[in-house]
């Protein structure tokens, strides 16, 4: 059937059980708990349970415990005592078909975008651009498009800033006012950026988001691969973090078809420690956000925030997840009781249960839950003990995930960085194709035969004036070396007034120039 076991009523055996069905898995969902009331286990009961029914499934691992997915769980008394108290007869340890990702590569496939897949308005959101810095990120992008300079790392970016710099007062012609202020507000936010990690992943291969939404096996037997991306180390850049996701969302509505309700979602997302994502987001970023879960329903696509409360939520995403999984809140501080009365307020009352009450009671593995019914209606909250998972409780061993990324059918194809032709090098490459050309046309004129460096700025002068303004000239042993070398180069005599205006520049500022000059008037007065 296409519906995932989340737990059950103690003692009502499988009458109790609380199931999500598939057809409204892509109405959204929150988990979420205080730290230690078992969210990590809940996420992997639901990851498990999307897998079994066919369907992919994405997460980060904050803190790399979820890994344990991957190989079969071992019998235990305390799940021994679960499954009988939910009356569960099928359980069965079991692993379930993982890929390893890593934005970094180390750990795990590593995933890239180019900048030109982010787009404009998504870059200028994650740099936090003004509205004019933000039009001017589109006019950026639109002349890399018209130049053919293909925008892949943030390299490309920088250079096409620059370029735009160089190039203003023609670039302004096109598009109109161009500030310098904001370029360079603009160029400081890019390298801010690739020193939190976007260096690493704005590059190619870039992603086949294909890869995300892959499965195995055949029938009844299909498997939806769970992606698993590290992130021990990318919670260091919540910026990148949240980038990542975002454009993995966006990615997903831009290329998907329009689906509607399904039998089952074509991919469940988690966003995990999802308050460190709305702590860290932009405002636009936050937005952009806003939209794309709103929308992404109708692409097949189910939305499930972790988290410790649902006051960590922005109330317009809160509002768009049908499917709420609360574990415990502790209420110890005035702020502590307000969010235990936010998330007792975000379900459906249930007359047995003094809501805000329970969720201070909740033991570990123990959830108020309540989920979207076959009319798609939340159900009244219930008591629920979650179900334990199939795979192992905790990380992989690093011989593990040596083993997993060894077996993936995935492996060779991200694992070298690719650094190929595009904005950054046809730039540099026509700014060292205009420096020689401006090396060519301003560098001086071949020297004659036999005459010296230092007398070359000379030669023409005392060669190529008329003969009364030689006559006039004082004597001088240079002149007369320049006038033999004149003479056994046997260059060709210009015209007398090109002559004279050539002679005037080369002499100005020298001796022999004014005494040049002098006898130059001498010569044309007696005339």
């Amino acid at each position: 059937m296409n519906e995932v076991l989340i737990g059950g009523l103690a003692g009502q055996g499988p009458q109790g059980h609380v199931t999500l069905a598939g057809r409204l898995a892509n109405r959204h969902g929150l988990v979420a708990g205080a730290t230690g009331t078992g969210k990590t286990v809940t996420l992997q009961v639901l990851a498990e349970g999307f897998s079994r029914m066919g369907v992919p499934v994405f997460t980060a691992d904050v803190k790399g415990d979820l890994s344990g997915i991957a190989v079969a769980g071992t019998p235990h008394p305390r799940v021994d005592e679960r499954l009988a108290s939910l009356g569960i007869n099928d359980w069965q340890p079991q692993a379930s078909p993982v890929r390893l990702w890593d934005l970094y590569g180390e750990s795990g496939h590593a995933v890239r975008a180019s900048v030109a897949s982010m787009g404009p308005d998504l870059m200028s959101s994650l740099l936090e651009l003004n509205e004019t810095q933000g039009g001017l990120m589109h006019l950026a992008f639109d002349h890399a498009e018209r130049e053919g300079l293909e925008l892949i790392d943030l390299k490309d970016l920088i250079s096409l800033l620059k370029h735009i710099e160089r190039e203003r007062d023609s670039f302004e012609e096109r598009y109109g006012r161009v500030s310098p202020q904001s370029l360079g507000a603009m160029l400081r936010r890019v390298h801010v950026l690739a020193t939190q990690g976007g260096e690493r992943f704005f590059a190619e291969p870039a992603l086949d988001i294909n890869d995300m939404l892959a499965t195995v096996g055949e029938g009844e037997h299909t498997r939806g691969f769970i992606n698993l991306l590290d992130g021990r180390e990318l919670m260091q850049s919540p910026r990148l973090y949240t980038t990542f996701l975002l454009w993995f969302l966006s990615t997903l509505f831009r290329v998907l078809p329009e689906r509607g309700d399904a039998e089952k979602p074509v991919l469940v997302f988690f966003f995990d420690e999802a308050h460190l994502l709305f702590d860290a987001a932009p405002k636009a970023l936050l937005e952009r956000l806003e939209q794309t879960v709103r929308l992404i329903r109708s692409k097949g696509v189910g939305v499930y925030f972790v988290t410790q409360s649902p006051a960590d939520i922005p109330d317009d995403v809160l509002g768009q997840l049908g499917n709420r999984i609360q574990h415990a809140l502790r209420a110890f501080t005035p702020r502590d009781q307000k969010a235990v009365k936010t998330a007792a307020d975000t379900f459906r009352p249930n007359p047995a249960l003094d809501t805000a009450q329970v969720i201070t009671e909740l033991g570990v593995g123990e959830a108020l839950v309540s989920v979207l019914d076959n009319k798609g209606v939340p159900t009244q909250v219930e008591r629920t003990l979650i179900a334990p998972p199939r795979g192992r409780i905790g990380p992989l061993t690093d011989t593990e995930r040596t083993e997993v990324l060894a077996s993936s059918s995935l492996t060779g194809r991200y694992d070298e960085r690719i650094d190929r032709d595009s904005a950054h090098e046809r730039l540099e490459a026509r700014l060292t194709s205009q420096a020689a050309a401006v090396k060519t046309t301003t560098s001086p004129m071949p020297e004659a035969a036999g005459s010296s460096t230092s007398d070359s700025a000379y030669t023409d002068a005392s060669t190529t004036v008329p003969g009364p303004v030689t006559s006039h000239a004082p004597p001088s042993n240079s002149d007369s070396s320049r006038s033999k070398s004149s003479s056994s180069g046997g260059r060709k005599r210009q015209g007398a007034l090109e002559t004279l205006i050539k002679s005037v520049m080369r002499a100005l500022g020298s001796q022999l120039g004014r005494s040049l000059i002098r006898s130059l008037i001498r010569s044309f007065t007696k005339r």
